[in-house]
């Protein structure tokens, strides 16, 4: 498998450019979300554009997708230059904070796979530790730039380690955003949750708390993974043995490293 470009069913993916390749949180995500009733989605430090080019997917939405790296950006504008929805899909070369105090724009849903681990050790070279930690855009601003784009009926999703998920969850609530839906990751049965999905809205409601297991015990994929992601990976297949490199371009394990 080309780690710098893979191809799902509908469209293809180059991350050659990128510091923050697409990884199993995003298709995660993107395969998750269910944007229907969105007519217009903002997605927050998208990268190559993966998750935007999932939503176009499965939407008829206008898709505003935003980065503040210059090499993202170009390469996003390039994946959705070649994918069938480019005249839905538009990319934003600046930062969050920036663009979230003086768009015009208000959005149905606000998506993203925020690269901030501050609980992580940094990695080497200053794009990679930019991509994947809340050095440039911390939880705050990421909820108060959320509170200026999302409409009064919008939801904002997202994707976290799970101990970043539970710090961003109180910090959200703290300022008027409340967790309504919750999914637990788990990469097998035997194994703690690696990552969260959460749904914020302005409505204060119970949590609706969901589980969703990658692999069973033998270390093939689950009916349910293997559903959710069906209408994007390429002959994905129940035992990755069966040349598991050619089914999809992540690996499951991917969830434990980070990326």
């Amino acid at each position: 498998m080309n780690e710098e470009s893979f191809r799902f069913k509908q469209f293809t993916v180059h991350q050659d450019k990128c510091a923050k390749k697409g990884g199993t949180d995003a298709v995660l995500l993107g395969s998750w979300l269910n944007p229907a009733r969105a007519n217009r989605i903002l997605d927050i430090g998208t990268g190559s554009g993966i998750i935007a080019l999932m939503l176009a997917q499965k939407t008829q939405a206008e898709i505003d997708a935003i980065d503040i790296d210059e090499c993202a950006y170009l390469q996003a504008k390039e994946n959705f230059r070649i994918s069938p929805w480019f005249e839905r899909l538009h990319i934003i070369h600046q930062s969050f904070q920036e663009y979230s105090e003086k768009s015009p724009e208000r959005y149905d849903l606000i998506v993203s796979n925020p690269p901030y681990f501050h609980h992580a050790s940094k990695p080497n070279g200053e794009s990679r530790l930019n991509a994947r930690h809340n050095d440039l855009l911390s939880f705050k601003e990421i909820v108060e730039g959320v509170k200026r784009l999302l409409v009064p009926s919008g939801i904002f999703c997202l994707i976290l380690p799970s101990r970043e998920g539970i710090e961003f969850m109180e910090l959200a609530q703290k300022r008027g955003l409340f967790c309504n839906r919750i999914v637990k990751i788990k990469t097998k049965p035997d194994r703690p949750e690696k990552r969260v999905i959460m749904v914020f809205s302005y409505d204060l409601s119970v949590i609706r708390e969901e589980s969703l297991i990658t692999n069973d015990m033998n270390g093939n994929y689950t009916d349910e993974y293997i559903e959710l992601t069906r209408e994007y990976y390429i002959g994905l297949k129940q035992n990755p043995d069966q040349d598991s490199s050619k089914q999809m371009p992540f690996s499951s394990s991917s969830l434990s490293t980070g990326k």
